[in-house]
């Protein structure tokens, strides 16, 4: 009986859904990197259940406020190799298994 009650205990923390934005690896400076991570919070929420428009949403602001050739890729279970400008890459997870990478080059 123990080990059916270790069991569901284990079951139940792999289950746990962050509702807040983790940032896995930027080298953006500060104030970008908050106004990153705050717009593909906007852009996920908002497109909920379209990932192909958050990631034009986030992309086309990016371009807007810090100049051309941003990149964005929204989704689950993935992998990624990309090359980037320095001080220009976002890694981030967002309610539960959504991932969102931002990146610049040119």
């Amino acid at each position: 009986m123990a080990e059916v009650t270790e069991d569901k205990k284990v079951d139940t923390d792999s289950k746990r859904v962050h509702t807040y934005p983790l940032i896995r690896h930027s080298d953006m400076n500060d104030e970008m990197k908050t106004e990153a991570m705050e717009l593909c919070v906007t852009a996920c929420e908002k497109f909920a259940s379209n990932n192909e428009n958050a990631a034009k949403m986030i992309k086309d602001t990016m371009d807007k406020k810090f100049g051309a050739s941003w990149h964005a890729v929204v989704g689950e279970g993935y992998g990624f190799e990309i090359t980037h400008e320095v001080k220009n890459l976002l890694y981030m997870f967002f309610g539960g298994n959504m991932a969102i990478i931002l990146w610049k080059c040119s």
